[in-house]
């Protein structure tokens, strides 16, 4: 027996050894497999990794200013420039060919970008004729503001002097992408035919544009080099195309950059904005001013204030219905507030009204734009009523903003809007989170209950999850 008990044993051990080597031996396969994945795989497209710096979110401390401007222009068109730069929050510089008379980097710097002056470009080529040799200057505005080497840069965001950024909700955009990834993001003309000249693909540059820190290192590195190759270019905007679409880059398009190439009355523009943050308004030397019996300038200041209040709300386009009247309440909040004395559907009222002459005279592509739009009556009686922005209180309960009527002779009747004096709206501050930036749906609103005939109560709201806008029985 005792011979059979010894070899069982020796079986025994051996099965036990064979399966410890077999164990270890899968655990060892897996193992390295794992680190094999996890070091070839890639992260998607617009996925952050899980390093705290690229979690934070874009803020104005990361963004780099670069603004072309001139000698001439500078002077007046400052004043724009006052009022949304944070000297505090805000880093870049004012580009000018040389120091304006009189002037130095010192002036306003406690209100103002500092100025920087230009670098010689008259080693370039400019042979477009009727154009300006400037438009070198201006693009070179890319590579020198890249250069003044500032610490912790996600971006490089260049505009004009008349351009007006509107920071938060620039930041706020900004932060939809990965600047870790080479990106250039702006937008182009609202004329057709100017798209169709300079280039659909194009950031048209007074509208503003964005370069992610990757992709401006890139381009600075290339920069001289390219643009000797395009001297029969119009502008500096096109250079800058040019240079990036070498560089195999396309535009990432957002439409809450404007280029305005528009004049006039841009009423119908504003009042019909996309569902997305407004990040800037060009060309306003070439607009009426956008309130009523203010200045340009009073303006463009009593919609930046309104923006102060609720940044990312400013023009979001909000429609309900009054059951009772069968009124259509067409909201642009911080700015103004439409009725009409009858039922229209929503896709009907969101065209953009032409309030507004085009930028060019001449044939039929100079009044085509890239957008539906819809007659402006010229009765003034047969518009909808309009009310503008006259103030705004904010407290721990909310934000409240007042529109007084703007007036127009018309005949009053019963049932009509045109007997309203005033128009107060309440809303909660927009707070935007990643997902709603990326995924945008439009508000919905309530009219309330009112004790005046003048008076006219409305809230703003999310709307449900299955919550249709239309007039309901």
């Amino acid at each position: 027996m005792q011979p059979f008990k010894l070899v069982s044993k020796i079986q025994s051990s051996s099965h036990l050894l064979k399966f410890i080597f077999v164990s270890s031996s899968v655990c060892v396969t897996y193992l390295l497999a794992s680190v094999l994945l996890v070091h070839n795989s890639k992260p998607p497209l617009h996925v952050y990794s899980s390093s705290q710096d690229a979690y934070a979110p874009t803020t104005m401390e990361h963004i780099v200013f670069g603004i072309a401007s001139n000698q001439k222009s500078w002077p007046k068109r400052k004043e724009y420039v006052k009022l949304w730069w944070k000297p505090r929050q805000m880093r870049g510089c004012v580009f000018l060919e040389s120091m304006p008379p009189n002037v130095t980097s010192g002036d306003d710097n406690s209100t103002l970008p500092p100025i920087c002056i230009s670098e010689d470009t008259s080693r370039f080529r400019y042979t477009y004729r009727g154009g300006l040799r400037s438009a070198i200057r201006v693009a070179h505005v890319v590579l020198e503001t890249f250069t003044l080497n500032h610490s912790n840069v996600r971006w490089y965001v260049f505009g004009d002097d008349d351009t007006v950024f509107f920071p938060e909700n620039l930041a706020k955009t900004l932060s939809k992408y990965d600047h870790r990834l080479w990106y250039y993001i702006g937008a182009g003309s609202e004329s057709y035919q100017q798209n169709r000249l300079f280039g659909f693909g194009m950031a048209f540059g007074g509208a503003g544009f964005a370069i992610s820190y990757p992709l401006a290192k890139v381009l600075a590195k290339v920069f001289d080099s390219c643009i000797e190759r395009y001297p029969h270019l119009y502008g500096s905007d096109s250079r800058v195309y040019s240079c990036l679409t070498e560089l195999g880059v396309e535009l990432t398009r957002e439409p809450g950059f404007h280029q305005f190439d528009v004049r006039g009355n841009t009423f119908g523009l504003l009042t019909a904005h996309p569902l997305t943050p407004l990040v800037s308004l060009h060309h306003v030397d070439h607009m009426d001013p956008i309130f009523p019996n203010m200045t340009t300038n009073k303006a463009v200041e009593h919609l930046l204030h309104a923006a102060n209040v609720d940044s990312e709300r400013i023009l979001q386009q909000t429609v309900c219905y009054d059951r009772w009247f069968s009124w259509t309440i067409s909201i642009s909040w911080g700015y103004a507030v439409q009725v009409y004395s009858k039922h229209i559907y929503l896709p009907d009222v969101l065209p953009v009204q032409e309030t507004f002459r085009q930028w060019k005279k001449g044939n039929v592509l100079a009044g085509l734009y890239t957008f539906n739009t819809r007659e402006f009556h010229p009765d003034p009686c047969q518009r909808p009523t309009i009310f503008f922005l006259d103030s705004i209180s904010s407290s721990k309960h909310g934000i409240t903003s007042f529109y007084k009527k703007s007036y127009e002779n018309c005949t009053l009747y019963m049932g009509s809007p045109r007997k309203l004096e005033e128009i107060r709206v309440s809303t909660k501050k927009l707070d935007l989170n990643y997902k709603q930036v990326q995924a945008p749906r439009r508000h919905c609103c309530d009219v309330l209950p009112s004790t005046s005939g003048e008076l006219l109560d409305i809230a703003i709201r999310e709307c449900n999850e299955d919550e249709l806008i239309y007039m309901h029985a």
